[in-house]
């Protein structure tokens, strides 16, 4: 199923100087062996992708909305980085078909996994970071972002933010999250979430980053307090 990383590399429209290192950013945690063999995965690729596809999507932000205030750019730019959003792009690269994963995770189907394929995209980002430099990494995202940016003019509605102003505005301590509990095996965890604020029935939320599982525990407490038009604002 998988193809030849040249393939990639010209959807990419980026030619690898260390081709090992696009290989790299495919393959999987599945197919270590041993908890040992992890740096021959892409988790480690995934950390840097993450914090260079912020970086530059800040600046992004930064530029394309002068008149914003910082509450809106942090709205918009998690917006812009969360799962969802990278995984619109894996798909739109097609990185399914690329990635090298263990027979067993094949057979359970977690090749089309939203958030592998989210993580498998931060690995790719990395991998251009490392061989071309930051400017090889930004002109990747900004071709692919920069629409996607463009999609919606007003800066969206966040769960955990919105939860945080009703807090605020209602005289109550800041929400407090804690994580709950951890299911599923080492690569592919699931969060469970809770999150509480004074006076009220506490939450929960799941997800498969703690990033997300807060917002859908926000979420639910937000819809528990009657206050679902916060998405609608």
């Amino acid at each position: 199923m998988n193809l030849e990383p040249t393939e990639l590399e010209r959807i990419l429209e980026y030619s690898f100087s260390k081709p090992n290192l696009l290989s790299l950013a495919l393959t999987h945690s599945s197919m270590a062996k041993r908890r040992a063999d992890r740096d021959q995965t892409n988790q480690r690729l995934e950390f840097l992708g993450d914090r260079v596809l912020g970086l530059v999507v800040a600046g992004m932000v930064y530029e394309a909305f002068p008149e914003e205030e910082e509450g809106a750019m942090a709205r918009r730019h998690a917006a812009l980085v969360r799962m969802e959003t990278l995984a619109r792009v894996a798909a739109e690269l097609k990185l399914s078909k690329f990635l090298k994963i263990a027979p067993a995770e094949e057979e359970c189907g977690t090749r089309e996994n939203g958030a592998l394929l989210a993580d498998t995209c931060e690995a790719v980002i990395a991998a251009l970071f490392i061989d071309g430099g930051l400017e090889t990494a930004e002109t990747f995202i900004r071709r692919y972002w920069m629409n996607l940016m463009a999609e919606d003019l007003n800066p969206p509605k966040d769960a955990k933010t919105t939860l945080q102003e009703y807090a605020q505005s209602h005289g109550k301590s800041l929400p407090n999250y804690r994580e709950v509990s951890r299911k599923g095996p080492p690569h592919d965890p699931m969060f469970i979430i809770e999150v509480s604020i004074e006076d009220e029935e506490p939450m929960s939320g799941s997800g498969r980053s703690k990033r997300h599982a807060e917002q859908i525990a926000a979420s639910a407490m937000l819809a528990f307090l009657g206050l679902d038009e916060w998405k609608d604002n």
